[in-house]
């Protein structure tokens, strides 16, 4: 947290300017295509990590479907994790996030700019709502989404904790492409002490295409989505933050 109040205190003077007109801009979508807004939301994203010291790099962008209508599934560290992925992403994808954590001062604005989704965890009626319009705008309007199938983070910074199956209802119904991303290390933005300088890393793997998870459930889509991430991070991450993964997933019991 220190890094966060740290790079709001640097940027009060920004804020200024830059709230009212992220807010200006995500009440005018007829005015401001998706594209744009999108754009201005990354620009805001690159001045937080120049003063906050924080790069990230991408890997497997090649992998991204060509076509638009696309869900990502993504492992869940901590506040980072959404902005990491933005930031490497350059088509535009609404995030859907935990409605309980969508109003602090940013995310909001950040949330709003992109037509993302807020999702009340504890509200079936509310969460199939949003699933549904999930569907519709995968397939009707060729919108890519991000998701985070955890459903929330803890201390688990590395290790990836089970995947819920219902997160990929969506995807299932709208015969969307899955693209499982795994993130590295993103945890450690907000998350550790002090305020050097912290690399994080975006990987997007191959893609799982309608016709090869058809016949799975949804409990089956989210256990093979889960190893997949879980392996890419196990693949390419070294030194201590290997060993402290290693030591989490032993004590997990997992092999």
């Amino acid at each position: 947290m220190l890094r966060f109040i740290y790079v709001i205190l640097l940027n009060c003077w920004r804020g200024f300017y830059i709230l009212p007109t992220m807010r200006y801009k995500a009440n005018r979508p007829a005015r401001y295509t998706l594209q744009e807004r999108y754009d201005y939301a990354k620009w805001v994203l690159h001045h937080m990590q120049r003063t906050g010291k924080v790069t990230t790099k991408a890997y497997g962008l090649e992998n991204l479907p060509k076509k638009n209508g696309y869900v990502m599934y993504s492992n869940h560290q901590g506040k980072y994790d959404a902005l990491g992925i933005v930031d490497m992403h350059e088509r535009p994808c609404s995030i859907v996030m935990d409605e309980a954590r969508s109003h602090v001062m940013l995310t909001a604005q950040f949330l709003d700019l992109l037509e993302s989704k807020r999702l009340v965890l504890d509200d079936m009626r509310q969460g199939l709502k949003i699933m549904k319009e999930i569907t519709r705008e995968i397939k009707e309007d060729h919108k890519n989404f991000l998701i985070f199938p955890e459903g929330g983070y803890t201390d688990n910074h590395n290790m990836v904790c089970e995947f819920k199956g219902g997160s990929f209802k969506c995807a299932q119904k709208a015969a969307a492409p899955i693209v499982p991303v795994a993130i590295i290390n993103s945890w450690k933005v907000f998350g550790a002490k002090g305020l050097g300088a912290v690399e994080t890393e975006v990987h997007f793997l191959p893609p799982l295409y309608y016709e090869e998870y058809k016949d799975m459930n949804t409990n089956e889509i989210a256990a093979t989505v889960q190893k997949r991430i879980q392996q890419a991070v196990l693949d390419n991450l070294k030194g201590k933050d290997l060993e402290d993964l290693q030591r989490q997933l032993a004590e997990r019991g997992d092999n």
